[in-house]
């Protein structure tokens, strides 16, 4: 039997299952892809401090603007302006995912 041992039921009041709770790292291996996962702190300065996704990310990683705009090639005015923009064509957006070592997907706030 491959039954999982680690798992806890949680009954609700109506006496039926309501919640079943698993190891965090089963969860990942299972359930979640890991790599589009979003830190509290990037969500947080982004939905309560209004700050643009690629902004929030950033300053998460602790990096800079010019130290993006290296590891992208361009100037730091030209990365600023796309750091704000509200519209980036879907290249610059996986560029400057990959450029933060974060997925597209996880800019997706």
């Amino acid at each position: 039997m491959n039954a999982p041992t680690n798992i806890q039921t949680i009954i609700g009041p109506d006496g039926k299952p309501a919640f079943v709770v698993i190891p965090y790292g089963d969860y990942l291996s299972q359930y979640a892809r890991a790599s589009d996962l979003v830190p509290h702190a990037v969500v947080r300065r982004v939905l309560a401090d209004d700050v643009p996704p690629l902004r929030a990310w950033r300053e998460h990683l602790g990096l800079t603007q010019a130290d993006v705009a290296v590891r992208l090639g361009i100037s730091q005015p030209a990365y600023a302006q796309q750091e704000n923009s509200t519209r980036l064509r879907k290249t610059s957006r996986e560029r400057i995912a990959a450029a933060l070592g974060i997925t597209a997907a996880q800019l997706d706030i």
